[in-house]
């Protein structure tokens, strides 16, 4: 028993000393560089996560790149499979990369989204029995797989074949994360064409071509309208503001504004919000006030005597005595003439400005001239884009610029509401107009 004990002893010194012997040495360290990326990666012939910090890993390899784009996105996948033999901290470093994607533009990006989920080991999380299955086999790394699904079906990414079969090694076949991305495979591709504005994918970054995009988009309730894009050169000599303008009218809004009394004013209301997937865009309206319904008095809708005869939109003549044997001849009304008043165009700016809607009314008089004769109310309020606008107020000797000028813009807008509408008003009694 006594020669046993010494034995044990003697065993246990010796690894004491042998893992005083490994906290003595120094790990060498090499640098790396690939895509813009210089990271310092601990070097060591076995087992090297042993001396890397799982926790420093993530920013150390996403801090120190110089260019954020595809490639060093990819880049730094790959140098996480040299700085972590067994993969250590893969989970938090896949929330920081999640965390990172739209940094690099990468966050509608298919391969990207396969190259986190690669990092992942492949093999040792698969479900072996029901059990495991239904209890959520490793459940922290299946969350994290499902909040990655999660984040691609927020961006509209589409996973396909290749992506599940990555995750059938990972998880196995009737993991919660294979279940996900079941229904997206599923439901994804259906929904993807449903909307009657198909929007290109991707969408373009300039602000003028979305502007076109959904001034198309909110024109669309009438097949005739014209989307006409003015640039800076098109604008009136005497315009303060030089920017681009996209203005949409029909020829029937042109129409309506030739028989629009000259006593009764136009009103420029926004700016309103329109969204084309994950962009907003300011738009703005010219509006008459809304117009009495017309009665058709003595004719019940629901008598089928008054059938219309859709081919020459007239009815059919009355053979009830009742009403005297006359026909409902009446033009039906314009898609544009609305309960709350008629839209006779739309448009969207590059700063969403006073001076470049005024442009934008005098550029309309060239197609209308009748619109010269008419009073324009500008009843505005603060625009709602993340377009940075400057407003000088010589009388207060400030200037502001960004968010400070939206909120200066909403207050002078709401003090100066009051003053348009009387001028408005005495332009309907003496002829003159605020314009």
């Amino acid at each position: 028993m006594l020669p046993r004990c010494l034995a044990l002893t003697q065993l246990r010194g010796l690894q004491l000393s042998w893992c005083r012997l490994r906290a003595a040495r120094l790990p060498q360290q090499r640098v790396t560089q690939t895509a813009g990326i210089h990271v310092a990666v601990p070097q060591a012939k076995e087992k090297r996560d042993g001396h890397v910090n799982t926790k420093l890993v993530p920013h150390a390899i996403f801090g120190g790149a110089k260019e954020k784009n595809k490639n060093t996105y990819l880049a730094a996948m790959d140098m996480f499979h040299e700085m972590t033999v067994h993969k250590r901290g893969h989970v938090e470093f896949i929330y920081a990369a999640l965390r990172e994607m739209e940094n690099y533009g990468v966050h509608k990006d298919l391969e990207a989204y396969k190259k986190v989920l690669g990092v992942f080991p492949v093999g040792q999380m698969v479900s072996t029995n029901v059990f495991q299955v239904e209890f959520m086999h490793y459940p922290r790394q299946q969350n994290c797989a499902i909040d990655v699904l999660q984040q691609m079906e927020d961006n509209g990414v589409i996973p396909d074949l290749e992506l599940r079969d990555q995750l059938i090694t990972i998880f196995g076949k009737f993991s919660f994360p294979v279940r996900k991305l079941a229904r997206m495979l599923y439901w994804m591709p259906k929904f993807r064409n449903q909307s009657p504005w198909l929007l290109p994918r991707p969408l373009p970054s300039e602000l003028q071509q979305l502007a076109q995009l959904a001034v198309k988009q909110i024109t669309s309730v009438d097949a005739r309208s014209e989307v006409t894009t003015f640039t800076e050169s098109d604008l009136p000599e005497d315009a303060v503001d030089s920017t681009w303008i996209v203005s949409g009218q029909s020829g029937q809004q042109r129409r309506l504004l030739e028989e629009h009394p000259s006593d009764k004013p136009l009103f420029v209301e926004g700016a309103y919000t329109v969204w084309l997937q994950d962009q907003a865009i300011s738009y703005f309206v010219l509006r008459a006030e809304p117009q009495p319904q017309r009665q058709h008095e003595g004719l019940d809708s629901d008598d089928i005597t008054y059938l219309e005869n859709w081919t020459w939109r007239r009815a059919r003549q009355a053979a009830s005595s009742d009403s005297g044997g006359t026909a409902w001849n009446v033009r039906p009304p314009s898609v544009h003439i609305q309960e709350d008043g008629t839209i006779m165009a739309v448009c969207a700016t590059g700063t969403s400005s006073r001076d470049s809607l005024l442009s934008w009314i005098r550029l309309l008089e060239r197609q209308c001239p009748r619109l010269a004769e008419l009073p324009v109310v500008f009843t505005l309020r603060s625009p709602e884009t993340g377009v940075t606008t400057t407003d000088e107020n010589p009388e207060r000797g400030v200037t502001t610029s960004g968010g400070s000028a939206r909120a200066e813009h909403r207050s002078d807008g709401a003090e100066s509401r009051g003053a348009e509408r009387e001028g408005g008003r005495k332009g309907e009694d003496g002829g003159e107009s605020k314009r």
